[in-house]
């Protein structure tokens, strides 16, 4: 799930915006999407079972070892034991027979483990009715791949059953196709089973595909033509599943909840105002439920017919001075009503970027470090945007308005704060330019291609002005400095992890990639922005905090966001003695003064030097 307004644009959005989205589109004629039958290349889905449709055996194993006092991983190593040739890949081919397998490969078992392992005891509990049941949200998916006219198939690796039958746990008739490898005496990753599936559906591989937990069996689809996502969770799945294809896999909406009553909108009043605005027909009622995007302004999904909404809106109550304002969001995409089309894409909620290879997190980076550049070169007089907010130097203003806000929503001291707030107006720097300032550009307010590392959408511009672009740079790379066991949902780090391993840039390397791009000479003054970055950050958190305390705070979730705000706000320290210590370096040497011998009574001043 996601929300695009910006790249891709709405009938909702008036003509005089489109100078300044044609600027900022990254080269993109409209963003692609997986739909069918209107012009989609896929025609049909292909599941994997275990570990996509039902648990799959590594982690049932993973649990039955931990309850029998079994070594972890034990199981895990007699699965890949001997490759082709080992006990269990004979057993998914139908080679050998049941009480053959379990006797085999409970001695190997017992080999790694150096201990007995009661292999039939495991084998009992993955069998098992309670355990092999079909995952929800899978089944609900497949029903709706299917009324959508898409065909469905299950490609298993499995096995006979001591009663003959082989182990397929799911309601067939939900399938166009299914193949069996102990049936067909061939399993994944041998291309041949991928061959006969795609026979049977009629297909060639590029209209189908493939939902696999294992890399190897992905790797020879792939390598045959089929498109492929590999399931770490089946939730996780389907929303990637819905961005291929266009469409949504649930009747309900994932990431949103009832609305708090505190955050209710007249259902009425605004159904009355889509239809006219729309001119829809609805055969059904407005479907309107909060979405857990937006800490400081109600988001709302919103479904009338056939079209899918986002709606985000004012909190109720008195709001805290120089609040996020949606007059400043809807200013930016052009629409008197701030109404955003709901659309299926990928947004990167942890930086860090699990699951990903390192040269995939690299190029997402460098993705989201060019798309910033396009942003900053954003003209703003072809934009329209000249009147957007005051010119000039924006760093003191937005330092003396968070300032304000902080000021507004202070419920306790906190020292590092009033150090800051002495600080930052001492030490402001001198914009080398004045571009669009997106205001909170981080990983998660980015909006992917679902096959391509590609920004397709910026979200979030409601914190957006006219001013200095550091700004942005300093704010895209908080999740360089911040622990990953950072608490909380606001923000994720990766401080503590291995850059080089990850594949992800250091914070200097982003610095300097951008530079680059954009063609602006580096700054030396880097720590005073990123001092600026996580007091804007603390300022938020404490605003979030007491607006929490008043029921305003768009989730109860945000109230511990209180005790972070000392926390944040000591990281900003830290950057600001990093820039004195800077400054107190480059400043010019000079000889010291004369030394007076005229002194107070009891004033030593070879100890007031030593001091």
């Amino acid at each position: 799930m996601c929300i695009r307004w910006l790249f891709r644009y709405s009938q909702l959005q008036q003509p005089w915006r489109a100078a300044f989205l044609k600027h900022i589109r990254c080269g993109h004629q409209g963003a692609r999407r997986w739909t069918h039958p209107a012009g989609g290349p896929y025609r049909a889905v292909i599941f994997d079972m275990g570990g996509v449709l039902i648990p799959s055996p590594g982690s049932v194993a993973a649990e039955w070892e931990l309850q029998n006092d079994i070594p972890p991983g034990t199981i895990l190593k007699a699965f890949i034991s001997g490759g082709e040739n080992g006990p269990w890949m004979k057993f998914m081919r139908g080679e050998i027979a049941t009480e053959d397998f379990l006797r085999q490969f409970e001695r190997l078992c017992s080999e790694i483990s150096k201990t007995s392992v009661p292999v039939g005891s495991f084998f009992s509990l993955m069998t098992s009715e309670q355990v092999a049941k079909q995952f929800p949200v899978m089944a609900e998916a497949i029903t709706q791949i299917r009324a959508k006219g898409l065909q469905t198939a299950v490609l298993s690796n499995n096995f006979y059953l001591p009663n003959g039958k082989s182990f397929l746990p799911l309601d067939r008739k939900q399938f166009d196709v299914v193949v069996e490898s102990c049936l067909e005496g061939v399993s994944k990753p041998d291309p041949r089973i991928y061959r006969l599936c795609l026979e049977r559906l009629g297909l060639p591989p590029s209209e189908s595909i493939l939902l696999d937990d294992l890399r190897p069996n992905l790797k020879a689809a792939a390598s045959l033509g089929i498109h492929t996502i590999q399931v770490h969770d089946p939730e996780t799945a389907v929303k990637e599943l819905e961005a291929r294809l266009g469409f949504t896999l649930r009747t309900f909406v994932p990431n949103t909840c009832p609305g708090r009553k505190t955050m209710d909108i007249p259902r009425d009043s605004l159904e009355k105002y889509l239809k006219d605005l729309l001119g829809t027909q609805s055969t059904g009622p407005l479907e309107l439920l909060q979405l857990d995007r937006g800490q400081s302004k109600p988001t709302y999904y919103v479904r009338l017919a056939d079209r899918q909404l986002v709606l985000r809106k004012k909190p109720l109550g008195t709001l805290l001075p120089s609040a996020r304002t949606v007059e400043k969001e809807f200013r930016v995409i052009g629409a008197p009503f701030y109404l955003m089309e709901y659309c299926p894409g990928l947004i990167y909620r942890d930086p860090a970027l699990p699951g990903l290879e390192p040269t995939q997190r690299r190029a997402i980076y460098t993705a989201m470090n060019r798309v910033l550049c396009r942003i900053h070169s954003v003209d703003l007089k072809a934009a329209g945007l000249e009147d957007y907010e005051k010119h000039g130097d924006c760093v003191p203003r937005q330092v003396q308005s968070w300032i304000k806000h902080y000021r507004a929503s202070e419920t306790s001291t906190i020292p590092a704060m009033e150090r800051l707030i002495q600080w930052l107006p001492l030490h402001l720097p001198r914009p080398q330019k004045t571009t669009v300032v997106h205001g909170d550009f981080r990983l998660d307010n980015l909006l992917f291609h679902p096959e391509k590392n590609e920004v397709l959408a910026v979200l979030d511009w409601e914190l957006s002005t006219v001013g200095d672009p550091l700004v942005d740079v300093a704010s895209s790379c908080l999740p360089h400095y911040l622990p990953s066991s950072f608490p909380g949902s606001l923000l994720r780090g990766f401080r503590d992890c291995d850059f080089t391993q990850l594949g992800i840039p250091t914070a200097e390397e982003y610095f300097r990639m951008y530079c680059l791009h954009s063609g602006m000479p580096p700054a030396d003054n880097w720590n005073f922005y990123m001092a600026f970055s996580f007091f804007r950050v603390a300022a938020i958190l404490q605003g979030v905090y007491k607006s929490s305390l008043t029921g305003q705070a768009s989730f109860v979730a945000t109230e511990p966001s209180g005790k972070l705000t000392e926390f944040i706000s000591n990281l900003a320290w830290d950057f600001a003695i990093k820039e004195g210590f800077r400054v107190f370096k480059e400043m010019p040497a000079t000889k010291p003064p004369m030394r007076s011998y005229h002194t107070q009574a009891g004033h030593s001043p070879c100890r007031a030097s030593q001091a």
